[in-house]
């Protein structure tokens, strides 16, 4: 299960008075165990995405694959042209899509629960449930988001919107990659006492270098709109955390939600 669950989510040291939701927490001896399947769940996603391509282009042409609108299907029909690849092809992608949009909501929910409990996002976003103790705003909170994308797809199908919207994800999500490869970096100079997996210096430059390239307009080649998107959708996140900060002025977030895990004297 730690395998399925090895994409990188907001990991952060958390006190004992509110609900461990990263799987950190939820691991034994997590600086020898979490590396290890990490790595294991990545190498194997990788291979898999190896091996399909490898079977793909020993199959059919290059050329043939580019201009076909559904690659694999075309790979399926003439590996096996009995095979009823084009009415099964639709409930495959309905189940991979609806696992991808299930993970990333889980992620979302819970990456809003945190930046609460730190005091970045306002506190209602850190409310859980009574019972079950799920992060039941900040699910909400992304229910909604993603209900109004859905209507909005629906009633204009034929919009740029989705398509710009999924490049400026994968630009923000790159930029996020490169800051924490930097980070790697910098943190290699605390000293710590107790035991933790370290990182080599060369995988962490070989990481920022590549998500800059893929990232800066002069190199990956994204339209200008992403970037302005972008924008938009940052300066969306200065404004409520500087509606938050103004809110807890003079409220020091309490010491089991500190970032560092220091207690504040």
């Amino acid at each position: 299960m730690v395998l399925l669950s090895c994409p990188p989510r907001l990991t952060r040291r958390s006190g004992t008075s509110h609900p461990r939701l990263t799987e950190r927490e939820e691991t034994r001896d997590p600086a020898r165990v979490f590396p290890r399947v990490m790595f294991a769940g990545l190498g194997i996603a990788g291979l898999i995405y190896v091996l399909v391509s490898v079977c793909a282009v020993a199959v059919v042409p290059v050329g043939r694959l580019a201009s076909s609108e559904t690659p694999l299907a075309t790979v399926v029909q003439t590996a096996a042209p009995d095979f009823p690849i084009a009415d099964l092809l639709p409930f495959i992608s309905m189940f991979a899509v609806a696992n991808s949009a299930l993970i990333n909501m889980l992620m979302a929910s819970r990456l809003l629960y945190g930046m609460s409990k730190q005091g970045v996002l306002p506190p209602s976003l850190s409310k859980v449930h009574a019972v079950r103790r799920t992060p039941q705003m900040a699910i909400l909170f992304t229910t909604a988001i993603a209900f109004g994308l859905i209507t909005f797809v629906s009633l204009k199908p034929d919009s740029p919107v989705v398509a710009l919207l999924g490049g400026t994800t994968s630009l923000l999500l790159l930029t996020v990659f490169a800051g924490v490869n930097l980070s790697v970096l910098v943190l290699r100079r605390d000293r710590v006492d107790t035991r933790h997996f370290r990182a080599g210096r060369l995988l962490p430059v070989v990481g920022t270098i590549t998500c800059l390239y893929l990232v800066l307009p002069w190199s990956s080649g994204r339209p200008a709109d992403q970037y302005h998107i972008a924008g938009i959708l940052l300066l969306i996140g200065v404004v409520l955390w500087t509606i938050t900060w103004l809110i807890r002025r003079g409220t020091p977030v309490s010491d089991a939600d500190r970032p560092d895990g220091t207690a504040h004297h």
